[in-house]
């Protein structure tokens, strides 16, 4: 199986858990419930949900020197990820967000950037990986600067060393930094050095300022734009629509890395849509999208084709839909058509 590195944004994600009452008041005393602590960001969602199908896996992120950063180091360790390319930033803090949800409220996320904002990807260690996952660059502001110039690099330089790159974009908030930035010119650009891409519409649409809901015609739009784009194997989930997935023919499949040339024929020329799929009623969004692109990557890496592999990357969705995680038995439960295609060994089993 080839080994897959993910590389980019981490976070550690507090949640203190909120009642009505919960509210901003001054001088007074407002009691609540518990707090979790968990990884997130790509790097932790994605990588977790990685190493609960049992793949192999290497993570390339940045740290503060703190105590946050540590528990990020200790609860990837203890999970078996390669921990080798989580470094640390002088200086700065460990990534966090503190999520502020009462009950029957939509939820405020407070976010501290802290040692993201370092994170140009010039360290990322190619060496002894066959798929390269960067995400969230419209949240990395050294790799997304200079119209791109970083994420550029680091593309081109797996490339040129026979590693199958991917990208996950994230949502484009009007009021951040990156909403400034023309999406317009930078989406071709790293499409140019994309072999797989797994953005959300929301992604796209808030990226490139198109204020129009779920149909059948912008989906085709936008698989058309990341194909003409230079991407090898586009998948755009969309939700309660489901997850659709386009790839390009043979020849550029060949030149998609060592993880999809030699099953380049296989792969070329697909159009499909998977429905979304999940177990009683839905429990969160939150990572959803981090699960998709996790089932996909593993589908490539473990020489599933292109059916199974967009088959594993809705079920991996709809197990976090439904609260739990991407093991080989909650997706057996799922989706009991993929029953056995994972290792009951997984590192997350």
């Amino acid at each position: 199986m080839h080994k897959i590195s993910v590389a980019g944004l981490v976070c550690v994600d507090l949640r203190p858990e909120l009642d009505e009452s919960a509210r901003f008041a001054p001088g007074r005393l407002i009691e609540i419930g518990g707090l979790s602590m968990q990884i997130g960001g790509m790097v932790g969602n994605t990588g977790q949900d990685l190493l609960d199908l049992g793949a192999p896996l290497r993570l390339e992120c940045g740290v503060g020197e703190d105590e946050l950063g540590q528990y990020v180091r200790d609860s990837l360790h203890a999970r078996g990820a390669d921990i080798g390319g989580i470094r640390s930033v002088p200086g700065a803090g460990t990534s966090y967000s503190l999520i502020l949800e009462p009950r029957g409220v939509d939820r405020t996320i407070w976010h501290s950037i802290g040692a993201n904002a370092k994170f140009d990807g010039s360290e990322v260690d190619i060496e002894g990986v066959d798929i390269l996952h960067i995400g969230y660059p419209a949240l990395l502001p050294a790799l997304i600067g200079h119209d791109a110039a970083p994420l550029h690099s680091v593309l081109t330089r797996a490339r040129a060393a026979g590693v199958t790159t991917s990208v996950d974009l994230s949502y484009v908030d009007t009021a951040s930094a990156a909403a400034a930035l023309d999406w317009h010119a930078l989406l071709p650009l790293i499409a140019g050095q994309t072999d797989v891409i797994t953005p959300s519409l929301d992604d796209l649409t808030s990226a490139l300022r198109i204020d129009e809901t779920f149909s059948a015609d912008l989906i085709e739009r936008m698989l058309t734009y990341l194909l003409d784009g230079g991407v090898a194997v586009a998948a755009i989930s969309a939700g309660e629509h489901g997850l659709f997935l386009r790839t390009a023919g043979a020849e550029r499949l060949r030149h998609a890395g060592r993880a999809l040339a030699q099953q380049a024929d296989h792969w070329a020329d697909q159009d499909l849509h998977l429905p979304s799929v999940w177990r009683d009623t839905p429990v969160t969004t939150n990572g959803a999208g981090d699960a998709s692109s996790a089932g996909l990557l593993f589908g490539i890496a473990a020489g599933f084709g292109p059916h199974k592999s967009a088959r594993l990357a809705a079920a991996c969705s709809g197990a976090l839909v439904s609260g739990q995680r991407t093991t080989a038995q909650f997706i057996g439960e799922l989706c009991p058509d993929l029953e056995g295609l994972l290792p009951l060994n997984g590192l997350g089993n």
